[in-house]
């Protein structure tokens, strides 16, 4: 079975720190709404803040040849042709979730379950995220692993004391940056910034500090099971240097890269039958089109998410003015 590029519908999430500014992504945002992420490709069984279950979250195709389905009923359909020889997360989901994040206030301080902790407690989740900075605010920061000499009592006396933020490493922030953070890590993202996150299936987060916000409930005892008391390993950093195709990170679970196009540049898509591969594109925009003419040019405009699946027959993406795209690539086997 050939199958064409699938094109999501975004879930959008309403946050108490959320905003606007994915609309300059060309998001058609619901009125009124504070949207701090934009779901871009998930599958998820439930969805809750600790992990504590919540409604599913299945992704939905809005163009392509599998229009209508949800990603979860497309893999039910054809996993084996999307997935290729990349393995499907526990249950048989789509190994990954890929998202924008727009912090127009600080995020909460949280931690996601290190390998350890998730291996011993069945209800928690591994979640190894990366977020490219898509734009920033001048002076605008993320927190980002625990500075060095912190130790475990020091940390929760400052989180009971309010003096925690004192204890996280700041980093100063500018688009086109790329942060990985390792599940264990202790991060926030600061206000003013906007980011692509592609990360492992998991929505189990721990908050360890929510700034002064009343209503959300923080999980301490669980994050210092968590957090790796160090400051974050200096090769999680990258920077895009507008190069062609940049290789920003590789993990056991994904590898993700910029790719800047020229108007009308010709760029060969040839998946070859082994894993499938995910674009965000940030800027510009162009179209799809089988080598073969196997299926209908389909179009991709900024802000759009497409999964090209393993079986995709060769096809050639032409940009219609400068285009850039994050590129999710999954690991086969």
């Amino acid at each position: 079975m050939k199958l064409s590029p699938l094109v999501f519908e975004p879930i959008y999430k309403e946050k108490v720190w959320g905003g606007r500014s994915l609309e300059r992504l060309g998001k058609r945002l619901p009125a009124g709404v504070n949207v701090g992420e934009s779901w871009e490709l998930a599958d998820l069984a439930s969805t809750s803040a600790d992990g504590g279950g919540g409604d599913s979250a299945h992704s939905k195709v809005a163009r392509g040849g599998m229009r209508g389905m949800t990603i979860r009923e497309a893999l039910m359909s054809a996993g084996a042709n999307i997935l290729g020889s990349t393995h499907a997360a526990p249950g048989g989901a789509f190994p990954l979730l890929v998202k924008y994040l727009d912090a127009k206030e600080n995020l909460s301080v949280q931690v996601h379950p290190s390998p350890a902790y998730a291996a011993a407690h069945p209800g928690a989740h591994l979640k190894t995220e990366s977020w490219y900075i898509v734009d920033a605010a001048p002076g605008a920061v993320i927190y980002k692993g625990v500075k060095a000499g912190v130790t475990r009592e020091a940390f929760e006396r400052h989180v009971r004391e309010g003096t925690v933020v004192d204890d996280l490493v700041a980093v100063p922030v500018k688009a086109g940056d790329f942060h990985h953070l390792p599940s264990g890590t202790c991060h926030a993202l600061g206000a003013g910034v906007l980011v692509a996150e592609v990360q492992t299936p998991s929505d189990t987060t721990y908050r360890v500090f929510d700034w002064g916000r009343q209503g959300r409930a923080l999980h301490l005892e669980r994050a210092l099971e968590c957090i790796r008391f160090a400051p974050a390993d200096a090769d999680s950093f990258a920077r895009a240097d507008g190069a062609a195709r940049m290789l920003l990170c590789t993990t056991d679970f994904y590898s993700v890269a910029e790719v800047n196009m020229k108007a009308r540049e010709p760029h060969t898509l040839r998946i070859g039958g082994r894993a499938p591969r995910v674009w965000m594109v940030l800027s510009g925009g162009g179209s799809v089109v089988a080598e073969r003419g196997e299926f209908d040019p389909v179009a991709l405009n900024a802000g759009d998410t497409a999964l090209f699946p393993a079986s995709m027959p060769a096809a050639v993406f032409t940009a219609s003015g400068a285009c850039r795209v994050l590129e999710v690539l999954l690991p086969h086997h």
